[in-house]
């Protein structure tokens, strides 16, 4: 297992990380915000151009096929400015599911449009309030002229602005996943006012008609393919936490050093600097999880183990930082003028992205027999 990154990974690293800030800084996401809009429609189309959405995509699509750790490394650096893109959805779920489920005939004429970021979509999965992706109530049954889908979905990230959505519901055989055109007939979409102001969902679908070559792969999406492409969305939400973690570790650490309190810098202060070095060595832990649990998707070995280590620490990390990162910065820490907030709002609705810490302890109990 390598932790270190390869030139080209440094390099991509690099380019990411000037991109976001200079496109994308936390000033933006506040204009963002306050204008009570959850998507910049040019950003997306930037970072295609970028070839940020294809690391997942073989260079036959138009991508650069650099793999899940160099998506991860876009997506922490677009998570440490608060970046709001499709990136995660289409690059690296949709990505990910039609390279696992999708025939080549779909592959081929949807993989291009991903990678140059001409096409964003949304996995629309959970039904109910909490993460549950064997609990699926939505319906897909077979007609004469392709198949019709009925059930509704609940907190769909993305879900208000995508232009395909993904929906898993149950045929005869099993699950299926289907493309659906976000503005096709029977389809209804409220968006809904997320604590970290980002783009959410619910999506009801009323007898939606869809062709047969809408149907993913043309066969049902099997109990193990569905857990691999929920991992790869995992790993990519511990490597949007990383971005998280990391900013606001930093934000501090800057605030210890300048702010000044009976005479002295406060990182002057044993205390605070014991807290600190805790912070540091949970977030150095953590990391090493998640590219471990990179390493396990990659080799096929011990995936569910390795995810499930990752989101719950992730989560747990994610906690710690900004609680201390509010704590630390006082009573302006507090405030809405500060960026603090942003981040620890987020961080509470990434924890709960396919599955909680709790959820996940849970998990990686079962798959060890506890």
């Amino acid at each position: 297992m390598a932790f270190s990154l390869t030139e080209d990974q440094t390099l991509l690293r690099d380019a990411a990380d000037g991109f976001f800030s200079k496109n994308a800084p936390v000033a933006s996401f506040r204009k963002l915000r306050d204008s009570k809009e959850t998507l910049d429609p040019s950003l997306w189309g930037e970072i295609g151009a970028m070839g940020f959405a294809g690391a997942l995509i073989g260079e036959q699509h138009g991508g650069s096929d650099m793999g899940l750790r160099a998506m991860g490394l876009v997506l922490e650096a677009q998570a440490r400015t608060l970046g709001v893109s499709p990136l995660f959805q289409t690059g690296l779920m949709a990505a990910s599911i039609l390279k696992l489920q999708g025939t080549a005939p779909q592959q081929d004429a949807i993989l291009p449009k991903i990678a140059d970021g001409s096409l964003s979509f949304a996995l629309a999965l959970d039904e109910g309030a909490h993460h549950a992706p064997q609990k699926i109530d939505a319906k897909a049954t077979k007609t004469a002229d392709g198949w019709s889908l009925s059930g509704k979905k609940r907190f769909v990230p993305d879900g208000a602005h995508a232009q395909i959505l993904i929906v898993i519901a149950k045929t005869d055989a099993g699950l299926g996943a289907f493309l659906v055109a976000s503005d096709a007939p029977g389809v209804t979409r409220h968006a809904l006012a997320g604590v970290d102001a980002r783009d959410l969902a619910d999506v009801t679908f009323d007898t939606v008609a869809v062709g047969d070559d809408a149907y993913l792969g043309g066969k049902p999406l099997d109990e193990t393919t569905l857990d691999l492409i929920l991992d790869h969305g995992r790993i990519g939400l511990c490597c949007e936490m990383m971005g998280l973690i990391g900013a606001t570790f930093d934000m501090t650490h800057d605030y210890l050093k300048t702010r000044t309190q009976f005479g002295q810098v406060i990182g002057s202060f044993q205390a605070l600097q014991h807290r600190a070095a805790a912070m540091l060595v949970e977030i150095e832990l953590t990391r090493s999880c998640v590219v471990a649990a990179i390493d396990a998707i990659e080799r096929g070995k011990g995936v569910g183990e390795a995810v499930s280590l990752a989101k719950a620490r992730a989560g747990d990390t994610l906690q710690l930082v900004t609680n201390e990162t509010i704590q630390m910065h006082g009573g302006i820490g507090m405030t809405d003028a500060h960026d603090s907030g942003f981040y620890l709002k987020r961080a509470r609705v990434l924890e709960t992205v396919y599955g909680s810490s709790g959820f996940h302890r849970d998990r990686w109990a079962k798959l060890n027999a506890y």
